[in-house]
């Protein structure tokens, strides 16, 4: 895959026309025409031309943030990357019990460098009392050593990435637009996303 899209990123940039511009005059039809772009190139070009982002990348960003998590935690404890493949292949390790705690932890601290130094931080405590410590228990123990209170972590609903509140009189959803308006909710529950308001 990634070498089809350095294919594509190619063929683009020594396009005499821009894709937007291709886009705008035939469409999807007109992009899939390019050299090289198929179907699932193509409406990712699509949705990038629409949205200004593709879900996919910001997805699989996320998902390479949690493996280096993973990754720095057992080098933490004296494992390399080289190693913890091969115990992942021989079972002794079994990776997908990692990227749960590496996911809040990453969602906890805010970015991949504060969980990094959550773990570098706590394993510097841990190693200088000969104790072991788990992933799951990194940020809790990170918030101690700088001796902090663990702020409760609140999630508000979103929708479209308009904030959302909850009208106790009327017993409705509203989603609130730019302009300060309350606009009734009308879609389904599962549409709505749940995050902090800080992010």
């Amino acid at each position: 895959k990634p070498a089809a899209y350095r294919r594509v990123a190619y063929v683009l940039e020594n396009n005499e026309k821009d894709i937007d511009i291709i886009y705008k005059e035939g469409g999807l039809k007109a992009v899939e025409k390019i050299s090289g772009v198929g179907k699932s190139i193509s409406s990712k070009i699509e949705e990038y031309l629409q949205k200004g982002k593709i879900k996919y990348y910001n997805e699989l960003v996320k998902e390479t943030a949690i493996q280096q998590i993973i990754t720095h935690f057992f080098a933490s404890k004296g494992l390399g990357l080289a190693e913890l493949k091969q115990s992942a292949r021989q079972r002794k390790i079994v990776y997908s019990r990692y990227t749960k705690p590496a996911k809040q932890l990453l969602e906890l601290a805010g970015s991949l460098e504060n969980a990094k130094s959550a773990i570098d931080k706590v394993a510097e405590w841990a190693n200088s009392r000969n104790l072991d410590y788990a992933i799951e228990t990194i940020f809790k123990k990170w918030l101690e050593l700088d001796r902090l209170k663990p702020k409760e972590i609140v999630k508000k609903p979103f929708y479209d990435g308009q904030p959302m509140v909850w009208s106790q009189a009327k017993k409705k959803w509203f989603v609130i637009n730019d302009s300060g308006e309350w606009l009734e909710y009308a879609d389904k529950e599962s549409k709505m996303e749940w995050r902090r308001a800080d992010l």
